[in-house]
């Protein structure tokens, strides 16, 4: 694939800058000639195209595996990557505003790479406070939107169908293959999102508790439920005040609430005080938003972690 001119002279600072803070963290995988190079910063994203490409493309995942997202910042050799890459796909909430500095350190801007901000292909919610909630101490009056979009299979749907067709203006030698894996991966997703409707349906409550941050918005806002959290889904803070942690314990309490949550990645040191304080089981829902490098590297899919969900969210509706 064609490779991008990069001025050096632009990009030279934000190297220096990039391997003071840490540096090359990882090589990159093969790559194979005449094959598509599609570069998504994080997994819902890679692993679309994963479903949908197959080994027709050559795919990296920035994000390193077990890294969180909000304080990511990427290696020179992961600007490199970007800047030889076909398509390039990031969510552009808060936690990406890096890439356009990246961006803008690309010369050539008639280059052939595709860019893709998935908050472009979903209609963003904003972030909001539910009762008990604490909000970051250093956010100013601006409002925030979740980035959160593909926590809900339907908004997974959109995206993933959305790339597809982006695959195949790129690709179109490969197109046949790519919507036919389109089309199988939409009703799987299809499957899912009503798996999850009757979950909630048949459901004793429609109120869940979170001992950690909220990145479900699309998720509770698809199904109708109302939820209870220490802080919203992109928040900095993980140490919550104990007027916070108390409210929270009152409403596990208070509702008989089975089930407290935790996310992906976290320390779980909250919801473990909380189950401790109500009684209530401790369960994990995934944002998908990045791995585990086990479940990376045992090829993890984001259907997979979405079945988790639902079995989670079965016992806590229950």
């Amino acid at each position: 694939m064609k490779s991008k001119t990069l001025s050096l002279a632009k990009f030279l600072p934000v190297l220096i800058i990039l391997f003071a803070i840490g540096g090359c963290r990882r090589a990159n995988p093969q790559r194979v000639e005449g094959k598509l190079n599609v570069v998504s910063v994080i997994f819902p994203s890679y692993d679309f195209v994963r479903a949908i490409a197959a080994d027709k493309a050559n795919l990296v995942m920035l994000l390193p595996p077990g890294a969180e997202n909000h304080s990511y910042e990427p290696s020179p050799r992961d600007i490199i990557t970007i800047q030889e890459s076909d398509l390039f796909i990031y969510s552009g909430g808060e936690s990406t505003k890096w890439v356009d500095r990246i961006l803008d350190s690309f010369e050539d801007s008639s280059s052939r790479m595709k860019v893709v901000k998935l908050m472009e292909l979903i209609e963003a919610v904003e972030e909001e406070i539910v009762e008990g909630m604490e909000e970051d101490q250093d956010e100013d009056d601006s409002f925030n939107y979740d980035e959160h979009i593909w926590t809900s299979p339907r908004n997974a749907k959109v995206i993933a169908l959305a790339i597809g067709e982006i695959l195949c203006d790129l690709d179109s030698a490969n197109a046949e293959f790519y919507r036919q894996n389109m089309e199988e991966y939409a009703a799987r997703l299809d499957e899912l999102d009503a798996s999850f409707r009757a979950v909630v349906q048949s459901a004793n409550r429609k109120t869940i508790v979170f001992g950690d941050r909220f990145p479900f918005r699309y998720l509770a806002d698809a199904y109708g439920l109302s939820y209870f959290a220490a802080f919203p889904g992109c928040s900095t803070e993980t140490e919550p005040s104990a007027a916070t942690v108390a409210f929270l314990i009152n409403k596990v309490s208070s509702e008989n609430i089975p089930v407290i949550f935790h996310i992906e990645l976290s320390n779980e040191r909250m919801a473990d005080t909380i189950s401790e304080a109500t009684g209530a089981r401790k369960l994990l829902l995934h944002s998908s938003h990045n791995v585990s490098r086990r479940e990376f590297e045992s090829g993890t899919t984001y259907l997979d972690l979405q079945k988790g969900n639902l079995e989670n969210l079965g016992e806590a509706l229950r």
